[in-house]
């Protein structure tokens, strides 16, 4: 089970710049369906990688699929020299993701995404808009599902002036 209070938490300490995307910023958004993990796309500068790598250090972060053993090390080098890497940790799975289908990176994300309270912890959480765009072009049958989902509550969200 993923421990988003611990996710959440570890990243905010660090002050990581991130945005929340996927199955957790929908439920952000109202969304009944469930996630099993963490998906963010992280700002890839060397300070923030360098966050990124301490906020995570502690829960022992590992490649997820990998075979026991194999040779990971979780620092800024190996993620600077990478972009997208999907873990496990000790407080769940999270994805940790520098550039996104039909989104981009953290830059082109940020200005729209709205701040959510999740969990505890103030973060960014990638606008709705931009979230059904995203899960459109992806295009695996779980993100289809959920795009009438969004476009429902987005219809009934009172419209801005």
């Amino acid at each position: 089970m993923t421990d988003f209070r611990a996710l959440l938490g570890a990243l905010a300490a660090e002050r990581v710049r991130f945005v929340v995307i996927g199955g957790a910023a929908a439920t952000a958004h109202g969304s009944t369906r469930l996630t099993n993990d963490l998906d963010i796309v992280y700002a890839r500068d060397r300070e923030n990688v360098e966050r990124l790598v301490r906020a995570l250090a502690p829960l022992r972060p590992y490649l997820r699929g990998a075979p026991p053993g194999l040779p990971f090390v979780w620092d800024a080098t190996t993620v600077l020299r990478g972009l997208n890497f999907t873990l496990d940790t000790t407080a769940g799975p999270i994805d940790v993701l520098g550039e996104i289908v039909a989104g981009g990176r953290f830059e082109d994300l940020e200005p729209k995404s709205l701040r959510f309270d999740l969990f505890g912890t103030e973060c960014l959480c990638l606008g709705i808009e931009a979230l059904i765009a995203n899960k459109r072009a992806v295009g695996r049958p779980k993100d289809l599902e959920v795009i009438a989902e969004l476009e429902l509550i987005l219809d009934r969200a009172p419209r801005r002036r």
